[in-house]
């Protein structure tokens, strides 16, 4: 029985990936194109800002090496904002086509389709990850990596993006259009999480703001182990803050989820768009 529900799940879970996400994605090759260049252009933009600044600049705000920082951050930045607007999205366009219904009350459920939709998100930024992380090396960055410490951070980063995710696709299933979830992650991470400079140097109302965010904890999490060789043990802190987003984040956004479905579908709005 064990075995039959691990190959259902493995099954859905192709669906989703391979014919829903890749296929779909990799037939339109101009978007594939601009995607690629999406990844790849800014890495270039900040190392000659970084060059041009030089490093009495970038080391007075307390940064060692400029292209290992802002690598780190560009690389993992798209896990939370790409895959919070990954799922709105995905239920956006399952309104506009009017498939919506069909999924929710599939064998999957709601919780089934909000997971197995940002697998196709999760996969696409691991790509962009490789990608941003191969042209940092060939500008310079070397990497000391503790993979035990790395993948640690990255599974707890990834679940609590899931949660917030759920609570952005809560926000699409109630008000369609204009989604303020999405917007704020999509927007203001790269500002307030330490992608590309570090938090000390924002005032102080918006350094609070930054360390609720569980990126910025994840970024300074996997500059460590994936720089410095950082063992678990060193970064517990890090783990643990992230592990507190995860413990509220996940109910939280399923729960929001289930309750924005429920609302939709009494009100029969779940298909409008």
């Amino acid at each position: 029985m064990e075995r039959l529900k691990l190959r259902n799940w493995l099954s859905m879970a192709m669906v989703f990936i391979y014919l829903r996400g890749f296929k779909v994605w990799i037939s339109y090759k101009t978007q594939v194109v601009l995607t690629v260049l999406s990844w790849t252009l800014p890495v270039f933009t900040y190392y000659f800002v970084g060059t041009s600044l030089g490093q009495h600049v970038v080391s007075a705000v307390g940064v060692h090496d400029y292209t290992q920082f802002f690598v780190i951050g560009l690389a993992f930045q798209g896990y939370m904002s790409s895959v919070i607007t990954t799922i709105s999205q995905r239920l956006r366009n399952e309104q506009l086509y009017g498939t919506i219904e069909y999924y929710v009350i599939s064998k999957a459920g709601v919780t089934g389709f909000l997971t197995y939709s940002a697998l196709w998100g999760f996969l696409l930024n691991t790509i962009n990850a490789v990608v941003i992380l191969s042209v940092g090396y060939a500008l310079g960055v070397r990497y000391d990596v503790n993979f035990v410490s790395t993948g640690l951070v990255l599974i707890t980063l990834i679940v609590s993006t899931f949660g917030l995710a759920s609570l952005s696709g809560a926000f699409t299933m109630i008000i369609k259009q204009g989604n303020p979830v999405s917007f704020f992650f999509s927007t203001f991470t790269t500002l307030m999480s330490g992608t590309v400079f570090p938090v000390t140097v924002l005032p102080l109302a918006l350094r609070y703001v930054s360390y609720a965010l569980p990126l910025t904890w994840a970024l300074n999490g996997l500059r460590d182990s994936m720089l410095m060789d950082a063992s678990i043990s060193s970064i517990w802190n890090i783990v643990a803050a992230l592990l507190i987003f995860d413990v509220i984040l996940v109910p939280l956004g399923i729960f929001s989820f289930r309750v924005a479905f429920r609302h939709a579908r009494e009100k029969g709005t779940l298909a409008e768009y």
